[in-house]
């Protein structure tokens, strides 16, 4: 028996691409950033991507829900990155501040 599961795609692009935007005007100096970044990477770049990749499993499509559920926990990682340190959750020695700068580079190196 066939089970009929809606098209995950646009929820996974919404996330991803909604996110970024948002993050985007944060990174341009219109905006500090704030609980409404956080919240919409945990929330909708987070945890609405992993939702549409294991949907896209469900489905068959090994791609997508590859590309969802990475780019899904790459907003949650992010908002720890960003959370950790504020909530003493970081260890002894403070992170280099161009280790961000790797961390990007490798998440720009698994997008090519």
């Amino acid at each position: 028996m066939e089970t009929k599961i809606a098209n995950p795609a646009p929820l996974g692009l919404l996330g991803f691409g909604m996110t970024t935007i948002l993050l985007n005007i944060h990174n341009m100096g219109f905006f500090p950033l704030s609980s409404v970044i956080l919240a919409m990477g945990i929330c909708y770049g987070g945890t609405a991507q992993i939702i549409a990749g294991i949907m896209s499993f469900k489905k068959g499509n090994t791609f997508a829900a590859t590309a969802f559920t990475s780019y899904g926990f790459f907003w949650l990682s992010l908002v720890a990155v960003w959370l950790l340190p504020g909530l003493g959750i970081e260890a002894a020695q403070a992170t280099p501040p161009d280790f961000l700068a790797w961390y990007l580079a490798i998440w720009g190196t698994f997008t090519a």
